[in-house]
């Protein structure tokens, strides 16, 4: 009698863990709130533009479905040169970092889009927030939700690598004058986005940091 409850509690134990790995899996693909700051132990005064990497060098086949022969070939090559690059938590990562860098223009922080974009994105940010401040103006814009993220494109140029991510996000755009009035745009009405942003990063740089090197629209 105890031998077969001992194997029946080990049936169940181990269709839990199998429905908690579908659940998983399948969870990775469904809509989930945007993430606000990277995880695991950021300083809110110091982010940075973490992209997490994977400890293995590229997940199965069936994940790269859809993908065209250029960009696989060019994820592969990324993730033979940096063996900790993972395509999932990439993309996941880049998905925190266009809400972080959406938000940071949007309240004018310069100093965090320093540290998440490279000097030529930055510069350009840098240039419409002053024209925003010398009008008088602030932007009170909501991410409402991401709907879409895709890889794009993907090269390794030299050690220098570059990942095209395509966001489809839904955004709700306010401006405001100097006294809070609204001169443009809902909180209500949200705006479908298409942007098309690439991430670089060395892969024979210590750290796991992915800037954003490219704007565009999608």
């Amino acid at each position: 009698m105890i031998y077969e409850i001992v194997i029946l509690a080990m049936i169940a134990a181990f269709l839990g863990l199998r429905l908690y790995s579908v659940l998983g899996r399948r969870a990775e693909h469904e809509e989930e709130p945007v993430a606000q700051r990277f995880d695991a132990g950021e300083s809110a005064n110091a982010p940075k533009p973490v992209l997490p990497p994977g400890q293995q060098t590229l997940r199965p086949q069936r994940e790269l479905a859809g993908v065209p022969a250029a960009t696989e070939r060019g994820i592969r090559e990324i993730a033979a040169a940096d063996r900790r690059f993972d395509l999932l938590p990439f993309i996941d990562g880049a998905k925190a970092a266009y809400a972080m860098i959406l938000e940071a223009f949007w309240r004018g922080d310069k100093a965090e889009l320093n540290q998440l974009c490279d000097r030529d994105v930055y510069e350009s940010f840098a240039a419409a927030i002053d024209a925003r401040e010398a009008a008088g103006e602030k932007l009170d814009n909501r991410l409402i939700r991401i709907e879409e993220t895709t890889i794009h494109s993907a090269t390794l140029d030299g050690k220098i690598a570059r990942i095209a991510v395509r966001f489809v996000a839904d955004i709700a755009t306010v401006t405001r004058d100097k006294d809070g009035n609204v001169v443009a745009g809902s909180l209500d009405d949200a705006i479908e986005s298409r942007d098309i942003w690439t991430f670089m990063r060395d892969v024979t740089a210590a750290g796991p940091d992915w800037l954003l090197d490219e704007t565009d629209e999608g």
